[in-house]
């Protein structure tokens, strides 16, 4: 288990291993790797960030990853794999589950209400990146990329 504080200073818990908090995800945050490359979206309000969001109702955590990366970014997403989980201990807590993706098709971008495109970045470009989203910024986010090379491996 890795504790953190985050951007808005809440205690975040993050987890490499499944079920190991009792708040029901309901959030997905997708990460993916291609051509040495982190996918992610432009954020109207927030600024670069991987693609997410909240899960439908009906709706899977696989499927909400899959839909969210293809309304933010235009891409299509396979071999999804459960990642990670975190918790945000805020005025409500909530709970998001972390999946890595590979892609399999980019279509032309068409502009949804929350995102203006995206881009392509690597991890030094990531870790630098001038408008970055407020999460991308935190502690749990550099330990998520270190993780995610690891596990990368083993795939």
């Amino acid at each position: 288990m890795f504790t953190f504080i985050d951007e808005n200073g809440c205690q975040v818990e993050l987890s490499f291993e499944e079920n190991q908090f009792t708040v029901e995800p309901k959030h997905v945050l997708v990460m993916v790797h291609y051509q040495g490359k982190w996918l992610c979206a432009i954020n109207k309000k927030r600024g670069v960030e991987f693609p997410g969001g909240k899960v439908e109702p009906g709706e899977t955590l696989f499927e909400a990853a899959i839909r969210e990366v293809y309304e933010e970014t235009s891409v299509h997403i396979t071999n999804l794999k459960w990642f990670a989980d975190y918790l945000v201990h805020g005025d409500v807590p909530f709970c998001k589950s972390v999946f890595t993706g590979k892609v399999e098709r980019i279509d032309p971008f068409v502009e949804e209400h929350e995102t203006i495109g995206m881009i392509w970045l690597t991890t030094e470009e990531l870790l630098n990146h001038p408008t970055l989203s407020f999460y991308m910024k935190d502690a749990g986010m550099k330990k998520m990329l270190q993780e995610v090379k690891q596990h990368e491996r083993q795939w």
